[in-house]
């Protein structure tokens, strides 16, 4: 099927979504946008062509493939289900796929609903960021049925570096919580490194451009030591969503029996932060906790 005759519907237009569905445009598939605030979907229109819908049952009533990318479960649970939800149009046949870092039970949940009406499912969060989104080179996480995958692949592939399939519904949204963990651990750790060098007397920038060299790198390190050194804080994923995905994740480890002591001290870091009123900065700012 060639781009031009994917009829594809994306549905939330924030930091992310707003690229992503405009790079799918870009590549020549037919996107129709649906977004709560319409003056974003109008604008997005204007700039990228395609055309916008006032529900999302309305976005989704032609689509061969739907996207979305929302706040959190209970937003996914709008969007997909009532009178005016994706799965009161959607077309047996038809696939969707959720790119929102939500709960592995709404992945399963959610499956099980499309599979009643005959659509595919896929829950695919993404790694990258604002700026990653804005290049068009996240990573995404994918979980579902193989062969669903299959036919959505290169549709998601317009915005992707990399594109991993893992597993059955669920899995998707489990190596997002992996890929959360990881990023905690680090961004401590960089913090309280930058905080000791500059307590110590160093040149921080100095000592970040020989150990960036060696086995203490990392896309933190190389990404926002800087901008941490300078106290500057609005680079993209906010502290209010760092602090959703970690609650995410450490429900889920209660679930599994995994023990996470770090992640938990480093969200409760987070909420120190909020009560700084940083609830908006970066996940870099833990920094700033050390600092005051």
């Amino acid at each position: 099927m060639s781009n031009q005759l994917t009829q594809i519907a994306f549905l939330g237009l924030g930091v992310m979504g707003f690229p992503m569905a405009g790079f799918l445009q870009q590549k020549g598939f037919h996107v129709t946008v649906y977004n709560r605030t319409k003056a974003k979907a109008a604008q997005w229109v204007s700039q990228y062509g395609g055309a916008a819908a006032d529900t999302p049952a309305a976005a989704v009533q032609d689509a061969s493939i739907v996207f979305m990318c929302v706040g959190n479960d209970d937003d996914v649970r709008s969007v997909v289900y009532g009178e005016t939800g994706v799965l009161a149009q959607l077309h047996p046949g038809s696939i969707l796929v959720d790119h929102t870092t939500a709960s592995a039970e709404l992945a399963r949940e959610l499956a099980q609903a499309c599979a009643r009406q005959g659509v595919g499912f896929l829950d695919a969060p993404v790694s990258g960021g604002q700026a990653g989104a804005e290049k068009g080179v996240l990573t995404v996480m994918v979980g579902g049925e193989p062969e669903v995958f299959a036919q959505a692949e290169a549709a998601i592939q317009s915005y992707a570096r990399c594109v991993k399939f893992l597993g059955p519904a669920g899995s998707g949204q489990l190596a997002k919580m992996v890929n959360q963990i990881c990023i905690a651990g680090v961004v401590q750790g960089l913090a309280e490194a930058l905080n000791f060098a500059k307590n110590a007397g160093l040149d921080g920038a100095a000592v970040v451009e020989v150990i960036s060299q060696g086995a203490a790198s990392s896309w933190q390190m190389q990404n926002r030591s800087l901008s941490m050194l300078d106290g500057k804080f609005d680079f993209g994923f906010a502290v209010d969503w760092m602090r959703k995905d970690l609650s995410i994740a450490l429900n889920e480890a209660r679930k599994n029996g995994s023990a996470l002591p770090l992640t938990a001290l480093v969200d409760q870091f987070y909420a120190e932060v909020q009560q700084m009123g940083g609830n908006r900065w970066d996940t870099s700012s833990l920094i700033k906790r050390l600092t005051r």
